[in-house]
């Protein structure tokens, strides 16, 4: 089967170049992001498309803000290539209930040839705030970068792992098996701390992933309509064993799918959630909260 077009992100959307290359692009196929200063001068320039999400990337303060009022009052904003690295640290430092990862994304790894544990250790030493080693892992779906490339810096992260017993993020996506061998090796030589980011894979994976002690994050992929069997999966997994994300700015859950994601739009998937394993709301919150700290520890 042909991989589907890879998502771009593009700069300059509102100008007149920009906003013609978007169309250009939306009429090919492909999902584009563009961060945009005010979101109603970009509607302006742009009407509202399939695969087109506008991001206000000045709105972070607001954005928090409504994480907060909304009860969400730690955050974990991840990592995915070394060169947006130093964004992180600034919110961080300007954050106080924003805590981040270090880490490579699979689709980066061509650009990141040779990283090591040591590579790793060495940026998550710059602040006390980098609490997690990821977003790493295996993408076969869309195979941006090589197998070979995929697998090196996944095993260097959990390398990382292992030596600063930071939990390791996983992405794992059309690659069950490689995944699932590699971590199993990894448990089998040490205590490794495993969170599954964003779960869309089978049944069968989840409970073998579980058998290794890991984690498993629900994102709102779950609500859509069309996930009743990553539902079915959910309604399963042990609450003890279960997080939630946003992933954002993708993946926003329903009553907002197609929407730009973010934090406050957790309320969503822990709902939807609460009446899929028929527990109260704050049931599912409290133990995602209590499974958050046990798994990443104490925060200050």
């Amino acid at each position: 089967m042909k991989n589907p077009l890879p998502r771009i992100v593009l700069a300059g959307c509102t100008g007149y170049i920009g906003r013609e290359l978007a169309k250009i692009l939306l009429d090919s196929g492909y999902s584009i992001i563009c961060p945009v200063r005010k979101l109603e001068n970009a509607n302006k320039y742009i009407s509202n498309r399939k695969n087109l999400i506008l991001v206000n990337y000045e709105d972070l303060k607001e954005t928090i803000e409504r994480a907060n009022k909304d009860g969400v009052k730690f955050l974990l904003t991840i990592s995915t290539e070394d060169k947006s690295f130093d964004n992180i640290l600034k919110i961080l430092e300007n954050y106080k209930c924003v805590y981040g990862s270090y880490g490579i994304h699979p689709h980066e790894a061509k650009k990141h040839k040779g990283i090591k544990s040591e590579n790793i250790i060495e940026k998550i030493k710059r602040n006390k705030k980098i609490i997690g080693i990821g977003e790493t892992g295996l993408d076969f779906y869309y195979n941006h970068s090589a197998k070979k490339d995929q697998i090196d810096t996944f095993l260097e992260h959990i390398d990382a792992s292992k030596k600063t017993n930071l939990p390791v993020i996983v992405h794992t996506r059309s690659a069950e098996d490689e995944t699932f061998e590699i971590l199993q090796k990894a448990v089998k030589q040490s205590n490794l701390k495993i969170l599954i980011h964003c779960f869309t894979g089978s049944k069968n994976f989840a409970f073998k992933l579980l058998d290794l002690g890991a984690y498993i994050s629900a994102s709102g992929v779950v609500t859509f309509k069309k996930s009743q069997d990553l539902a079915n999966t959910f309604k399963e997994i042990p609450l003890d064993r279960l997080l939630v994300e946003t992933d954002a700015p993708y993946l926003a859950p329903e009553p907002l799918r197609g929407k730009p994601n973010e934090p406050s739009y957790i309320i969503h998937t822990v709902k939807f959630l609460s009446e899929l394993k028929k527990v109260s709301f704050e049931n599912i919150s409290e133990s995602t909260s209590k499974n958050f700290f046990n798994l990443f520890g104490k925060l200050s």
